[in-house]
């Protein structure tokens, strides 16, 4: 293995295995062709959590790991990681003059969820399946034209060519929210004005969709008192999220690291 490229990863006099640093990277990608990018990424990452499961330990934490989801449990390794920040990590609980001062900035942005009324164009096919998603795409792109020629016969033209049961409502599929449909439908959606045609057809994990926005209903502008708790839980998370990593950098402030790039995090 080249040395200069894949570099052995020591802290604090401990040499973590070259299998687990090469494991750490499918977690991180790099342009192809670039292997070592890949690898100082995954040596910093690997880094910094031999740092914090020697401080855990340095501690003599006793964490017993947690569930998190059904039937799955921490490592014991998540478990000390998690165990030592719940120790050291202690987030700021925000004032309410603080939270009032965070909404003031623009409570436009503290909006009831949108509606969209939404018609559209299905050429089925299963994106697995190389063959019939490119014969599809074809399909979707001929049909995009005539809809983009004419977008007053879209309903007409959903009726005759769309493979969507809601054809017989000339491919209309009513008012829809956020988490309506499949998340990459709704990201169309939000791209989207009103009476606006998608200008390409789109695939997702039903095929090839020609996307008509019928209408848009934004959100109405939340009152203060009702966004409140979701701002406060926001704050104390970021507060967190700075406090965790002013206690990693003083861990890397005072460690003795090679075959890593660390300053801060």
């Amino acid at each position: 293995m080249n040395s200069a490229l894949f570099p052995d990863l020591i802290v604090n006099g401990e040499q973590v295995p070259h299998t687990v640093v090469a494991a750490e990277t499918q977690n991180h990608g790099a342009p192809a062709g670039k292997p070592g990018i890949a690898w100082r990424k995954a040596a910093n990452a690997v880094a910094i959590r031999t740092l914090l499961l020697h401080e855990a330990r340095a501690r003599a934490l006793e964490i017993t790991p947690q569930e998190v989801a059904p039937g799955k449990f921490e490592t014991e390794e998540e478990a000390q990681i998690r165990g030592l920040l719940e120790c050291v990590v202690d987030p700021q609980t925000p004032e309410d003059d603080a939270i009032h001062a965070e909404w003031e900035k623009d409570p436009s942005r503290f909006r009831a969820p949108p509606l969209w009324e939404v018609s559209h164009i299905l050429c089925a096919c299963d994106p697995r399946d190389q063959k019939t998603t490119h014969d599809a795409m074809h399909r979707a792109e001929a049909l995009t034209k005539v809809a983009m020629t004419n977008p007053k016969g879209f309903a007409a033209l959903a009726t005759r060519e769309s493979d969507c049961g809601s054809k017989s409502s000339g491919g209309s599929l009513g008012q829809l929210g956020p988490g309506d449909t499949v998340p990459e439908f709704e990201a169309i959606l939000r791209g989207l004005g009103e009476g606006e045609i998608t200008s390409n057809p789109v695939l997702t994990r039903h095929g090839w969709h020609i996307v008509r926005m019928d209408a848009v209903a934004l959100g109405a502008v939340l009152p203060f008192g009702v966004v409140k708790p979701k701002i406060a839980e926001a704050m104390e998370k970021a507060s967190w999220a700075r406090n965790a990593r002013g206690f990693v950098n003083s861990l890397v402030a005072s460690a003795e690291i090679t075959g890593a790039e660390l300053t801060s995090v």
